[in-house]
């Protein structure tokens, strides 16, 4: 039976429904399986089915303890009507390269392909002590998308609530918008005075403080998960679009089975290139998975240097759910590379929390480094790349994907392996930095640049980001880093 323990232990034993609904393990770490890999997916069958029915082989792989029929349910409600391409990550050839297109969700950005199955699943978990009136208080921090992606998920969704952080004066004024104004009685929206990693942390350490849990358990009847990349019920949706882009390559007779391809993914918590690497694990011939960074580029000296350093200038950018300088999934990668060490890991991740540092063992980072690739774009690169990528191809792109476009074109090429760009938002998004990189007017609110675009580049405006100019505002709260902890509780009482 496939169990799920932690990367820093493995005194836990507890199934996919009991990892999801839990979020991050006792002791800090990230719930694994060392069953990953045991069961491969059939990539010969793949070639002309449809986005929900290889989600479903794929997240059967992956979460055995979910039935058929309960993943039919999730996967039918997740990838439905609220997508505006039946595809639901459509591949599209870009000059000699492929982007998958991960934002046609409803929010606009990649993290709908896992937020949208996130409360699906977690509505299929019980509670561990059989009480029936517990709720999941659901607790994020986001560096700009998966706040909005959750809150969309999870809004009104029965037995949970939710509670998102984001740092103040940090994200898009669209991407701000589109969190203070979502709708939904169980939803809370709080901007904190610091940046995505104080936030991160802070909620990290909510989640450990064991007197925090046993007063919201016995007064509220709540406990706490998280909806960030660190839930491996976040994790596991976005290895599914990486068998997608393979079938949408099959189906277009630009490989043949078995043939090997390159996805170049920006990244900054490390889950999105992650769910690749699970992706190849389960027999998806993946030749190269490469990092591309923004100026906030840890990830890149790591791959480097094998010194994993978070003491370094943090830089606000026009990329900012990148904005990170610690890369929480790392962990899992590191846990697998490592063949299960869990003793290395702890080592690691103590040296992190103390120091603000760690190094890997050279045998590991030589090991990483055949599989990972890395690059780093600086803000006019940034720009330049948007600029280049509509000049060229006629698209659109939004920062995020033009640091990944930008590693690209750095890249030496195999003619024989196609490479895959993920496109992890939609530019209008980002109207405003896009408007500046093609030379478009840039004055005006975030709605008249959208406008702009719209009318210059011959694209559509996603008609529900378009919206948030008329809608109202409703959370205005912001609170000091160590104010989070009183905001959770407040929240939890009012449930």
């Amino acid at each position: 039976m496939t169990t799920f323990h932690s990367t820093r232990s493995t005194t836990d034993s507890l199934t996919s429904k009991q990892a999801i609904r839990k979020g991050i393990a006792d002791d800090g770490g990230l719930f694994v399986t060392d069953s990953l890999g045991e069961t491969k997916v059939d990539i010969a069958s793949l070639t002309g089915k449809p986005y929900q029915q290889i989600a479903a082989e794929v997240l059967g792989a992956l979460l055995p303890d979910f039935t058929e029929a309960e993943l039919a349910q999730c996967i039918a409600d997740a990838y439905g009507e609220q997508w505006s391409d039946r595809r639901i990550t459509p591949l599209k050839p870009l000059g000699d390269d492929y982007i998958l297109e991960l934002f046609n969700g409803p929010t606009s950005a990649f993290k709908d392909v896992a937020l949208q199955i996130l409360p699906r699943f977690m509505a299929h978990t019980t509670p561990a002590d059989g009480d029936t009136d517990e709720k999941i208080m659901i607790l994020t921090a986001t560096s700009g998308d998966t706040g909005k992606a959750a809150l969309a998920g999870f809004a009104d969704a029965p037995g949970t609530a939710i509670t998102v952080f984001y740092p103040q004066g940090k994200v898009s004024q669209v991407q701000e918008l589109q969190m203070s104004t979502q709708a939904g009685a169980n939803v809370n929206v709080c901007a904190v005075e610091g940046n995505f990693d104080d936030a991160q942390s802070a909620v990290k350490r909510i989640f450990g403080d064991k007197e925090l849990a046993a007063k919201l358990a016995a007064d509220s009847h709540v406990v706490l998960s998280s909806a960030n990349s660190i839930n491996v019920g976040r994790l596991v949706p976005q290895v599914v679009y990486y068998f997608s882009a393979y079938a949408q390559l099959l189906e277009n007779q630009v490989i043949n089975v078995g043939d090997e391809v390159e996805f170049v993914v920006p990244t900054g918590n490390f889950g999105d290139i992650l769910a690749g690497y699970y992706a190849k694990m389960l027999g998806l011939p993946v030749k190269h998975l490469v990092v591309a960074s923004d100026k906030n580029n840890v990830l890149f000296d790591f791959l480097t240097t094998g010194t994993y350093n978070r003491q370094r200038p943090f830089f606000q950018t026009i990329s900012p759910s990148m904005d990170i300088l610690i890369s929480s999934n790392l962990e899992r990668m590191l846990y697998y590379m490592s063949e299960g060490d869990t003793r290395l890991i702890s080592m690691l991740m103590n040296d992190l929390s103390q120091w603000g540092t760690y190094e890997v063992p050279e045998p590991l980072l030589a090991k990483i480094r055949h599989l990972f690739g890395c690059g780093w774009a600086d803000e006019d690169q940034v720009r330049e790349m948007i600029a280049d990528c509509w000049k060229k191809n006629r698209y659109v792109i939004d920062p995020h994907t033009a640091c990944a476009y930008f590693v690209a074109q750095q890249m030496p090429r195999d003619p024989l392996t196609p490479r895959v760009i993920l496109s992890t938002a939609s530019p209008y998004k980002f109207p405003r930095v896009v408007n500046e990189a093609l030379g478009l007017d840039a004055d005006g609110t975030d709605f008249e640049c959208m406008d702009v675009l719209s009318r210059e580049t011959g694209t559509t405006a996603p008609a529900a980001l378009h919206g948030l100019e008329t809608a109202d505002v409703r959370f205005k709260d912001v609170v000091p880093i160590d104010g989070m902890e009183d905001y959770v509780e407040k929240a939890a009482q009012a449930l």
